[in-house]
């Protein structure tokens, strides 16, 4: 009997998957959830897993990993989706697909599944960071075969004895990880309206927030944030921390119309409190302590970094040699940031770094200017050269009505 490795999220596709792939491929299940931070308890998920008809079931602790070796390296790359994305969903399933292809191997599968759609973006990257990873291993996504309604996908539960979980009552299409939430579909798909209040959890409403701002320090030693206000901390405790106070501040909402993989444009809303103000204080320590050219070289690059990791292309040459680029960067990134939250607004207010470019004694007005005044007008008449050269260049100005009048 052939063995299938399946992404078991515990969801009503996942669960009538089990039963479906046992009945299609006459194979044995075994259930693969990993812990990247829900923030719900997994506990039971086994039992339900086994409980529905899985062979075997694994319950993986990844929330280190996914933070350490995913959100990380897209932070320090400044990777933003179309400019304001933190990839929060698209940073965990490439993590999803290597230890869905660990476990294959490790329990002599021939095959991976999910249970991804045929319309959204999770499909592309499960699939293609699996195949990445082991080329030629086949993937199985149950709900782009099956071609059932929910209603019909809730009576093929119920005929089978499969739970139906509570959530599918609920109009939104939701993933969470330690790193943010992403909230689709419902009225969400009417662009015009504006999100109701019940899709966020991690941050409060403006109007219910604070009068009073809140500062908070983020440390960077080498690319990596290593303490809030002062204090260290491992990454997990920091995000979850600034998640806390970012979100009590509204800060980290986004609503956004977004190119899918697959072409079409789609609405999407994001809480990403922690994502959001440490982007915005690893911009302010870049610009810091990099060269122009080498600050507007890492931000191009950054667009290129999400759109690989958007798309699915965690696991590609192209993405190691942007990591083996941004690392060589972080040698510099090592400095405090002081950030303001105030009513969803997040704004840098302060900046300290020892390998800082800024030279107060070139960039001061005061009495203590030591920049070189003299030296401007030469440099100027240089930097100048190729617009007075072109404009003594320049061919004569023909007055063309003039021209047609004489004419």
């Amino acid at each position: 009997m052939q063995r299938i490795v399946l992404a078991y999220s515990g969801g009503l596709h996942t669960s009538v998957s089990i039963a479906w792939l046992r009945e299609q491929y006459d194979a044995d299940v075994i259930a693969v959830t990993l812990d990247l931070g829900q923030g719900r308890d997994l506990t039971d998920i086994r039992e339900r897993a086994l409980a529905i008809g899985a062979a075997r079931a694994h319950v993986l602790d990844a929330r280190e990993e996914f933070a350490r070796d995913f959100c990380l390296p897209a932070l320090q790359a400044g990777a933003l989706y179309e400019h304001r994305y933190p990839l929060s969903t698209s940073l965990g399933r490439p993590l999803i697909a290597k230890h869905l292809v660990q476990i294959a191997q490790m329990e002599g599968a021939s095959a991976i599944a999910h249970g991804c759609t045929g319309k959204g973006n999770d499909q592309v990257r499960l699939d293609v960071s699996a195949r990445a990873l082991h080329p030629g291993i086949a993937v199985i996504a149950p709900v782009r075969i099956w071609e059932l309604s929910r209603t019909e996908e809730v009576a093929y539960a119920r005929a089978r004895n499969i739970p139906v979980p509570a959530s599918i009552d609920l109009p939104y299409s939701i993933d969470t990880n330690l790193w943010g939430r992403s909230i689709a579909c419902g009225q969400l798909e009417d662009p015009w309206l504006e999100p109701p209040e019940d899709v966020y959890r991690l941050t409060r409403p403006f109007e219910k927030c604070s009068n009073v701002p809140a500062y908070v320090e983020v440390e960077f030693e080498r690319g990596v944030p290593t303490k809030i206000n002062g204090v260290a901390m491992g990454l997990l405790e920091l995000i979850s921390l600034l998640h806390t106070i970012a979100g009590d501040h509204g800060v980290g909402r986004l609503d956004m119309v977004e190119n899918r993989v697959i072409g079409i444009k789609s609405r999407e809303v994001y809480e990403a409190p922690a994502g959001v103000v440490l982007h915005a204080a690893r911009q302010a320590l870049l610009m810091m302590v990099s060269t122009r050219e080498l600050e507007r070289t890492v931000s191009q690059l950054a667009t290129t970094y999400a759109d690989l990791v958007y798309n699915g292309f965690w696991f590609t040459p192209l993405r190691a040699a942007l990591d083996a680029f941004t690392a060589s960067v972080q040698d510099r990134m090592t400095g405090v940031i002081r950030l303001k939250l105030f009513k969803g607004h997040c704004t840098v207010v302060g900046r300290r770094s020892p390998y800082a470019l800024y030279d107060h004694a070139l960039s001061t007005y005061g009495a203590d200017d030591q920049f070189d005044h003299d030296a401007a007008e030469g440099f100027i008449r240089i930097y100048g050269l190729p617009a007075e050269t072109a404009a003594r260049k320049a061919p004569a100005v023909v007055d063309r009505a003039a021209a047609r009048k004489s004419s």
